[in-house]
Parts: C-alpha cells; structure tokens; sequence
C-alpha cells in the first residue's frame, strides 16, 4: 500500500515512473563503468561487489552477513507477487485482449477508408495495443515470479553460508534496490494506471465491503478467462521464454553444484574446484546463466523499452564485475586451474 501511494504522489508531482526508474538504472550503472577503468577509485568500488570468499578478511568493515541474500529474495517474492496479482488483474477488468480484437485490427486495417473510419480504427489499434502492452507486463511478471520463488527456496535450502561470509553493505543495499526495481521496471509501462486502479478497488473494497462487490468465491472463478489472453501474445514472447528457461535450468544446476561443494567443504575444510555443466566454460557459470535469463526478458519483452534495456545492462555489468573478481580468486587459490576456463562469457571473457 505504501508502494501505491508513493506512485501516486509521484504522478501528481509530474514525474514518470519510468523515467524514474531509467534513471536509477544510469545512477547504478555508472559507478561500474568507473570501477572498470584504472583510477584512484577502482579499488574502493569493486570493493562494494566483493562477498563470500573474494572478500579479503582485512576488509569487513562496513559488512553484513551473506546469509542476508534471504532478504534480497522475500523482498522480490513479496513485491514481484504484489505487481503480479495487481497487474493480472487490471489487465482482466479493464484491458480486455486476445485473438479476436488482434483478427479485428488485421482486417479493419484493410477498410479504412473516410478519415471518420480511420479515426474509429485508430483508436481501436491503440486499444489493442496497450491491451498487449499490458498482458506482455503480465507475462514478464510470471517469469520474474519463477526466477524469485527458485532464488528464495535455494537460499533456504541450497546454499548453506558459513557464518563468517560477509558482504558489503553497499552490496547489500544494491541487491534490495534491484529487486525492487526489477520487477517494477517489467511492468513500469502500466504501473500508474494499475496502481490506480489498485488503490481504487482497495478503498472501494474498505467502503463497500466483499458482498456489494460481488466478488465470487475463488471456487466460483473461472481461471481460464485469466489465462487465455496470454495465449494471443506474439511470437516473441515465447522465444523470449523459452531463452529464461534454457537460463532458469542451468542456473539451477550450477546453484546445485555449488551448493554440493559448500557441504564438502565443511567436511574437508577445503575449497574444491567446481566442475560440471557451464563450470566447464566459464567459473561464474551461475552468473552467465543470469545474463540469459535477464535476457529472456528483454527479448520477451520485445526490446522496445529502454527501461528493461538498461536493467539488463545493470545486470550484465553487475555480474561481469562479480565474475572478474571470483575468476581471479580461483586463479590465485588453484595453480592447476583450467587455462581454457573464462570469467563469464565461453572462450571470450
């Protein structure tokens, strides 16, 4: 509910959720562009993104424990799910969208003809197309909520931090802004209006209450309604997810693999070279399988938001500096580490 307010003053002052957003995109972009130039700087900015081993003993100052990555997770759960529910259900009520207004705009294009038929078929397009737009930011919610939900049960239940893993609060604070606005920024081209909207049908619930607004028991929905105009989405939409899943399983399989070591390590008190699936190209394959999730969804997305551009430019240069960093530790921890392995990207970097 807080959420929804602060959007709301925010339009009332003038400013744009996602001109907002893009430009909190450039603010954190921006530092890692200069921790990747040599100057006096670099040291104390990629300090911020060390964590776990990487982080030198004699730098836990300023630090948080790393087990903290729980919070990172019940923050993107709580909210992506919030937007979800919010987004799915306006685009319901009130964008109605599907095969039958897309075949309608096919042919009408056809028989336009006096400027009166062309106005009516205009306005028709643009309905159809924020009908669209909105139902892609409803897809692209459910990907991010299957990415949020596996991050959080293998924060629980895979990765096992030491208690003396850190991480610095500055990184802590980034990963609590970027699963905030991550999900927001897949949804930023509707989220006014479906915050309006939300906050209408709160305040009419509260006057009203459940029986005058005729909400139906959840055993009386029809949950088909809901997911048919889902299926009206173009095709790149489904190429986009099906690039997240190739992503989504081999994250999951490195996480496994990772997780696997922290229990060996306990046992032997040693760090052990990770092999097995992308661990054979790269020593951040976890991260490289998060770049193509994030790009799933740009692509998904249908690449013409700059917003979701640039919250997959934060990722790319957020993970490529993490993975440096990780590559030159395993590289000093191992002398026999494989030369043919990169940092992030196969045979290039």
């Amino acid at each position: 509910m807080m959420m929804m307010f602060s959007i709301g003053s925010l339009q009332k002052m003038g400013i744009k959720v996602d001109e907002l957003l893009r430009a909190a995109w450039l603010a954190a972009i921006l530092p890692m562009i200069v921790a990747s130039i040599p100057s006096f700087l670099q040291g104390t900015l990629l300090g911020f993104s060390k964590r776990g081993k990487t982080l030198k003993s004699s730098s836990l100052k300023f630090t948080v424990p790393q087990r903290f990555f729980l919070h990172f997770y019940v923050v993107a759960v709580v909210w992506t799910t919030s937007l979800l529910v919010m987004t799915w259900f306006y685009a319901y009520k009130m964008v109605p969208f599907g095969s039958d207004s897309l075949h309608f705009s096919t042919v009408a294009s056809h028989l336009t003809g006096g400027s009166h038929i062309f106005s009516m078929h205009k306005s028709h397009v643009t309905s159809v197309e924020h009908g669209y737009r909105v139902w892609r930011s409803v897809f692209l919610l459910i990907l991010m909520e299957i990415q949020v939900l596996r991050r959080l049960y293998e924060t629980i239940y895979v990765f096992d931090y030491s208690p003396s893993a850190r991480m610095h609060i500055m990184g802590y604070f980034a990963g609590l802004f970027f699963y905030t606005a991550a999900p927001l920024s897949l949804c930023s081209i509707c989220a006014p209006e479906v915050f309006n909207f939300a906050t209408h049908q709160v305040a009419e619930f509260i006057v009203k209450g459940r029986d005058k607004m005729l909400i139906p028991p959840i055993s009386e929905i029809d949950w088909l309604v809901y997911v048919q105009p889902l299926t009206a989405l173009e095709w790149s939409q489904w190429i986009g997810a099906a690039i997240f899943i190739w992503g989504w399983i081999h994250q999951r399989r490195c996480h496994a693999i990772l997780g696997s070591l922290r229990e060996q390590k306990e046992r032997s008190d040693k760090y052990v070279i990770p092999c097995g699936d992308w661990f054979r190209f790269v020593s951040s394959p976890h991260y490289l399988a998060e770049i193509v999730i994030y790009g799933g969804l740009l692509f998904a997305s249908g690449g013409s938001d700059l917003t979701i551009w640039l919250l997959f430019a934060f990722v790319v240069a957020n993970l490529t500096i993490g993975a440096a960093e990780t590559h030159k530790w395993y590289i000093e921890k191992f002398p026999k580490y494989p030369n043919e392995r990169r940092a992030i990207l196969p045979f290039v970097y």
